[in-house]
């Protein structure tokens, strides 16, 4: 049965396509411990480049990761190298920044210079990071860091800290990571720019909320991205779980650097602690056709979280979100989002656009259904829709009037005795 995305085009074949990456079909491995490197936790940063190099000098292969640690600054894979980790095997990161040379990137909706990733793939065609090893950030020295320098100057910005991602991908096409776990990075876990045709199956990727918070340790940012898969994913973070991002500033749809993502699919997965599930924003200029599906939320501040900036002129549209059950403080948040505000000289407010947003067969215990906050200086909400949805909720919230001409069919809210999360978070 064809289906579709919400603007009615066609879900592609490509969505559907399951990749079977065996380690055993691969004919070129190359075992890390056979070229010098040693898994007993110590950094070996220019073995790993530097076997990385020769197999791409090679004519392309897979490293391999045997059972242990190996510890390692930023590391670049180079065109037809894969990674695969092992079970029991631990690629580590370094706790020093200094392992992280600093250089031209994309953070936060600017390109900058800043810290790269612990693995950076740039301009690929094919990238496989796969297996049922792990990719550990080993990130409390940076969270704590960066809490003392918070508490020391509060209006610390994230990018302050100093503190590398655990995988960015720039400029690249084909991208499947499967079966890993990615834990405790030190900022964003996965953060994609301008990539095409990306699929995240199987993985774990989490970071603690509790005893140290880990400020920023968003599971998956897409940036500028088209034609994405999160399938059968467990993610569980300090931050959201899923971000769209794009750009930010007065004229941001004007740089381009900047751009839209569109065709993204969510499906079979389930999000733990979580600040958004689905985060639109708030570095983003617009997010077409997202589909989001056959999800559990364990525990989640909100289901749906749109951030609108008043200094970025943003349009989100075509989301549905369908066959979700569980747990959150906010079934739909929409307010306006003013963290590192910068209107950089301009004296209007650029418009944003919230439209045709539809959620479906959904089950769900809130403790407020719509906490909108109606701003027509700022942004224009309009075209939902809400069809068979069982809600248990303390608070309704506010009135499907807000959301300008919306479609309700047998919504049902039954009142909650007890607020379970508190009315407000901060957020890094």
């Amino acid at each position: 049965m064809e289906e579709f995305f919400p603007d009615h085009s066609p879900i592609s074949s490509w969505f559907y396509e399951i990749p079977k990456l065996d380690i055993e079909k691969e004919a070129r491995q190359y075992l890390a411990t056979d070229y010098g490197i040693v898994m007993d936790g110590s950094l070996q940063t220019k073995g790993l480049q530097k076997l990385i190099d020769e197999i791409h000098g090679n004519g392309g292969g897979v490293l391999v990761l045997p059972p242990g640690e190996v510890m390692s600054g930023a590391l670049y894979l180079k065109q037809g190298v894969d990674l695969y980790l092992s079970k029991k095997a631990v690629l580590v990161g370094s706790p020093w920044i200094s392992d992280f040379p600093v250089e031209e990137t994309r953070m936060e909706g600017e390109n900058c210079l800043y810290f790269p990733a612990l693995i950076n793939a740039k301009g690929l065609h094919g990238v496989r990071i796969f297996g049922e090893g792990c990719v550990d950030g080993r990130g409390l020295h940076y969270w704590k860091e960066f809490w003392i320098r918070r508490s020391w100057n509060p209006s610390c910005t994230n990018k302050d800290a100093q503190r590398p991602r655990l995988f960015f991908a720039d400029h690249c096409e084909d991208v499947v990571v499967c079966g890993i776990t990615m834990k405790d990075s030190p900022f964003w876990t996965n953060h994609l720019y301008q990539c095409r045709y990306v699929k995240f199956i199987g993985c774990t990727i989490t970071s603690p909320h509790e005893p140290v918070k880990a400020p920023s340790t968003d599971g998956i940012d897409l940036d500028v991205c088209q034609d994405v898969l999160i399938k059968n994913c467990y993610i569980a973070v300090n931050d959201d779980a899923v971000v769209c991002k794009g750009g930010k500033g007065p004229w941001a749809d004007e740089d381009p650097c900047n751009g839209s993502n569109e065709r993204i699919l969510i499906e079979d997965c389930t999000f733990g602690f979580c600040h958004g599930c689905l985060t639109l924003g708030s570095e983003s200029i617009h997010n077409r056709n997202i589909l989001m599906r056959r999800v559990k939320v364990e525990e989640s501040f909100n289901l749906l979280w749109c951030k609108l900036r008043p200094d970025t002129p943003q349009i989100y549209e075509c989301i549905r979100l369908e066959e979700i059950q569980g747990k959150t403080a906010n079934f739909l948040n929409i307010n306006p989002w003013r963290q590192f505000f910068d209107d950089r000289g301009r004296k209007d407010i650029p418009r944003s656009k919230v439209l045709k947003v539809s959620f479906e067969n959904c089950r769900m215990e809130c403790d407020t259904f719509l906490n909108v906050l109606k701003d027509e200086e700022q942004y224009e909400l309009s075209e939902f829709s809400f069809s068979s949805l069982r809600m248990i909720a303390a608070k309704t919230g506010a009135s499907y009037e807000v959301l300008g001409e919306s479609l309700v069919e047998d919504v049902m809210i039954e009142p909650k005795d007890e607020i379970a999360f508190p009315d407000s978070i901060t957020t890094i």
